[in-house]
């Protein structure tokens, strides 16, 4: 008989009871787990919490890949424990890196995972035909998958999940390294499965957005649930204690850094054309114990998200743990001292061409970023920002035009330019056999550092990351947000002029980002031009410029708030935010072509 039919319709599509999980790590186990109760029925629920607090261990648990230490864990009347293949028929789980096989068309993988799943060829048609239109993914059936965008291989994925029609759907964070046009379009397939097809989804996300989505939230945290309810429930713990600050002569940077330096603050961060602040309960908002009247802030009352209480109830957990110290300053700053519009160009590209055969990657590209400048560079997947990148570093030639970066032209001497250059890939590009130390050694020795000052230089990096305590420690071993701090400290080691950074916090949480970011603010006033690429459009607000490709051209430049307006035209009503002025930009192009 078939095991959704055995299954009992009246129980849980998932419950775990005092359920606990640990993992020898060299000599020393790890709790991944510890006592964790939960049960789900029906709706989407978000798995949070920091890199390392167990929530890729919670969902293998689930899908029945791995089997529970301690506690119990049923799906749908079953045990995981002795439930086979019945569990398999009835759950479908989507990996942070899906297998796909990229020799392989789109039909083709859907064909091999219907075999998987011992699926007769007699109902494929119409199961195929479903998922593509689900999907949008029906023109593109004779594509090989390796050559289909981030996004578009996201959708593929969860079609191959969604084979076998699953009743628990699992998926450990879907939309890490896709844009928002086709995280939009993720969202939109995850919410009619739990609407229109009674399926009950858990997934887990780094980003809070898409929580607030969710119709509950678990927060995990070292292996325990810290806390779980509707998103509703997660507002009320700060609700009435966010602000959003503003002036007209201080820059959000500036803003920000005294805000953060206030004793009473939790959170500090920019939003929009503001700041937005969250305060501890026993703290009243003390503004001019950071501003004066000379600086003109305005203050008004936020509305609470779920992201606030997330920093906050880690903060509570964790109260020693501080992120960089940032600069609070008393003296007042006009926006045009602040500006870096003034400055020379330190990278200048013009009518940049690059070609791939008779595929054109970068068209006519022309753009210039000044020192000490954030600019970042925006795009739907496979609109050419790592084609860009890898030119703007040399690691590519340009086919045509003219591409100079910290005065050296790189069709000249892209070894010389190099050497001024700092860059952190996408994905961990360190060596994962070597410690923390030999990398730090490695990359120091690479950059040209030698004795005294290369020794220096690995001290700086072990103390300034909070690094000392995993020195010895193989990189490959250590948590996300600490091989993030290590990426970034190798990009670093020779004090260069420009530092690329290309998707630089995909899949960290928020409590990371903050931190990442902070250092990141500290440097550009120290001088060092910022490039970054993001698909994180709330990360874009931070940039000075951002430039929005689009099949290798130029959709919109400008900064935030002049893209948001170029969002809202023509005759619409303002984009509320950088994503949704990303979404109308592109689509109304689309439209156009």
């Amino acid at each position: 008989m078939n095991p959704v039919e055995t299954a009992s319709e009246t129980s849980s599509a998932l419950t775990f009871r005092s359920v606990g999980k640990s993992f020898l790590a060299g000599q020393r186990r790890i709790s991944a787990l510890r006592n964790v109760s939960l049960d789900l029925s029906g709706g989407v629920t978000a798995l949070i919490g920091p890199d390392g607090a167990g929530k890729t261990t919670l969902l293998r648990l689930a899908a029945g890949l791995l089997l529970p230490d301690d506690g119990s864990i049923e799906s749908f009347g079953l045990n995981t424990a002795n439930a086979g293949d019945s569990l398999h028929r009835l759950t479908g789980y989507m990996p942070q890196r899906f297998g796909l096989y990229e020799d392989l068309s789109i039909l083709e993988n859907l064909n091999l995972y219907a075999d998987l799943h011992g699926m007769d060829r007699g109902e494929r048609q119409q199961r195929f035909d479903d998922l593509m239109r689900m999907t949008g993914l029906a023109k593109f059936n004779e594509r090989l998958a390796g050559r289909l965008s981030g996004g578009m291989k996201q959708k593929l994925g969860l079609a191959c999940t969604l084979i076998n029609r699953p009743r628990l759907l699992l998926l450990d964070e879907p939309s890490v390294g896709v844009d928002p046009v086709s995280r939009r379009e993720l969202w939109r397939i995850i919410e009619t499965l739990a609407r229109d097809f009674a399926a009950t989804v858990l997934l887990s996300t780094a980003y809070m957005d898409e929580a607030e989505r969710c119709d509950r939230v678990i927060l995990l945290n070292q292996g325990s649930i810290l806390r779980q309810g509707s998103p509703a429930e997660f507002h009320s713990l700060t609700a009435g204690r966010g602000f959003k600050l503003s002036s007209p002569v201080l820059s959000n940077r500036i803003i920000q850094q005294r805000a953060d330096g206030l004793p009473g603050t939790i959170d500090a961060v920019v939003q929009g054309e503001a700041v937005r602040v969250i305060l501890r309960p026993d703290a009243k908002p003390d503004w001019q114990a950071c501003f004066s009247e000379a600086d003109r802030l305005q203050s008004e009352s936020a509305s609470p998200r779920l992201e606030d209480a997330f920093i906050m109830l880690l903060l509570e957990q964790r109260p020693l743990e501080k992120m960089p110290a940032p600069i609070c300053v008393i003296e007042t700053e006009s926006k045009a001292a602040l500006s870096t519009t003034h400055q020379p160009p330190i990278i200048e590209v013009d009518a940049v061409d690059r070609w791939f055969g008779d595929f054109q990657a970068v068209k006519k590209l022309s753009f210039q970023v000044s020192q000490g400048e954030i600019f970042g560079l925006l795009g739907a997947n496979g609109a050419g920002k790592t084609t860009t990148f890898r030119m703007l570093c040399g690691l590519l030639p340009v086919s045509n035009g003219k591409l100079s970066v910290a005065g050296v032209d790189l069709r000249r001497a892209a070894a010389k330019a190099r050497s001024r250059l700092g860059y952190m890939s996408q994905k961990f590009s360190l060596y994962g056999q070597l410690s923390v130390r030999q990398n730090l050694e490695f990359f120091s020795h690479a950059y040209g550092l030698r004795n005294r000052q290369r020794q220096q230089r690995i001290s700086w990096a072990l103390q300034q990351f909070d690094l000392q305590e995993f020195a010895d420690t193989n990189s490959t071993d250590l948590a996300l947000g600490y091989k993030q701090r290590l990426a970034l400290a190798c990009a670093l080691m020779h004090e260069p002029a420009i530092l690329f950074l290309d998707e630089p916090t995909s899949g960290i949480d928020p409590l990371a980002r903050r931190e990442f970011w902070t250092r990141i603010n500290q440097l550009a006033g120290q001088g060092v031009t910022i490039l970054v690429t993001t698909h994180f459009m709330e990360e874009a607000e931070y940039c000075d410029r951002l430039l929005i490709m689009r099949e290798g051209d130029i959709l919109a430049a400008g900064t935030p708030a002049e893209i948001k307006r170029l969002g809202s035209q023509p005759a619409r009503a303002p984009a509320d935010n950088m994503e949704e002025a990303f979404i109308r930009l592109v689509e109304t192009s689309e439209a156009a072509t």
